[in-house]
């Protein structure tokens, strides 16, 4: 925990917690002030009192409006003659695209050739024109960096703005606000402007309150920074908002002075914490609004019994990918289960094994038959059944009904 006075914490850092309460005031009715809950279920789970910040639910399903209207307000009336420019994963994108079109100004978004499709549409949607370019957030900074010097357009960066920091502060303020007795924030950090903005606002109200950064592990340079190691990126993760490999300088300088610890989730981590936030909030978040609860799931010990706040910062999830990650989370909870049975490869033995598993109250998926390419003697076959089940006890269940039907069978497991 951070110990030194509040008052030299904050020196000289912007933006300061006046132009936190400013960017307040400009964008107040254009921007939903979002439900700032108490998750019971997610509480008896982690054994911590969680709290949620439903920044998914922005018109734009991201919190990134907030520092990207901010930004757009600050424009000269020249400036805004000329338009804008963004480079995005998607997020930062819509909410430029989304406000900029409110307001009149042209626009221009460059995001990475490989972001999510419901992203890049959406932000085309809004009268963007997008350029698709390089394979990751960086290689799409250097792109926009010089489409700002041949035509003249003014970055609104996603991250590494006084400005934009001071909308995403927006956020901190109205948790605190809420709940002024919060004992700690968890913030997922990419570039870091949201958790540099919440660290900002909530050290202002809140001195003593902890704030943890949580990265992916495919993608952990505020980790590193913070840290003061090096450690490599990958080249993708589902958490694609957050997947930044230089973080800023402003932020850096931000986040290692007012944040306590940054920490590290695996993709497994956060797939687990979709899933949850899905089946118990019946909320629809994206890799990135996932990260802090995942914090919570990998280090429950870390934050046992306190009183913690999370911002879920993004709903904007490929349907697909999502379709992807449900599947694999009821495999994890051993509510989708693949087994092998042995059968005599006569007639009638398939649906005898069909009906055994039918009896013991678990629905049939798919079947794959198989003769040749196993190791059974001849006359033999090997069925592979995918089954929904109510969890690992009634998958063994299902076990010992073929077994005692003389159909050896196993739970696949590679």
């Amino acid at each position: 925990m951070l110990q030194d006075p509040l008052p030299d914490r904050l020196s000289g850092l912007r933006p300061t917690p006046d132009e936190i309460q400013l960017a307040a005031r400009r964008i107040a009715g254009q921007v939903e002030v979002t439900p700032f809950l108490h998750s019971r279920t997610l509480s008896q789970i982690v054994q911590a009192e969680v709290w949620l910040k439903f920044e998914n639910l922005q018109f734009t399903a991201s919190f990134k409006e907030r520092g990207a209207l901010n930004r757009l307000c600050s424009l000269s009336g020249q400036e805004r003659a000329r338009g804008v420019i963004a480079v995005s994963a998607g997020n930062h994108a819509q909410g430029v695209a989304f406000h900029a079109q409110r307001m009149g100004i042209p626009t221009m978004i460059v995001m990475p050739r490989f972001s999510p499709s419901v992203k890049v549409e959406r932000t085309r949607g809004f009268g963007a024109e997008v350029i698709l370019a390089g394979d990751t957030f960086d290689d799409a900074r250097l792109e926009a960096e010089r489409l700002v010097h041949s035509r003249g357009l003014t970055m609104v960066h996603p991250y590494d703005d006084a400005d934009v920091i001071a909308g995403q502060g927006t956020i901190g303020a109205e948790m605190l606000a809420a709940r002024p007795d919060l004992q700690c924030l968890c913030v997922a950090v990419g570039g870091g402007g949201l958790i540099s903005g919440v660290a900002l606002a909530a050290r202002a109200v809140r001195p003593d309150i902890e704030i943890v950064g949580v990265q992916t592990d495919r993608f952990p340079a505020m980790y590193a920074a913070f840290k003061g190691v090096t450690m490599p990126c990958a080249n993708a993760t589902l958490a694609e908002g957050i997947a930044v490999k230089s973080p800023g300088g402003l932020t850096t300088g931000i986040v290692r002075r007012l944040v306590d610890d940054v920490v590290l989730v695996s993709e497994g981590d956060i797939e687990h914490a979709i899933v949850l936030l899905l089946e118990i909030e019946k909320t629809v978040v994206e890799g990135a609004g996932a990260a802090s609860l995942a914090a919570l799931i990998r280090q429950p010990e870390r934050f046992r019994g306190r009183r913690v706040g999370l911002i879920l910062s993004g709903g904007n999830i490929e349907p697909m990918v999502l379709a992807d990650i449900i599947e694999r989370g009821m495999v994890r909870a051993g509510r989708l289960a693949r087994i092998r049975i042995t059968i005599r490869d006569v007639p009638g033995e398939l649906a005898r094994a069909a009906a055994i598993v039918g009896q013991a109250g678990a629905n049939i998926e798919e079947v794959a038959h198989q003769r040749a390419f196993t190791t059974l003697p001849a006359m033999n076959a090997e069925l592979e059944m995918e089954v929904q089940t109510r969890g690992p006890e009634h998958i063994e269940q299902v076990l010992q009904a073929l077994r005692a039907a003389g159909l050896p069978a196993q739970l696949y497991s590679s």
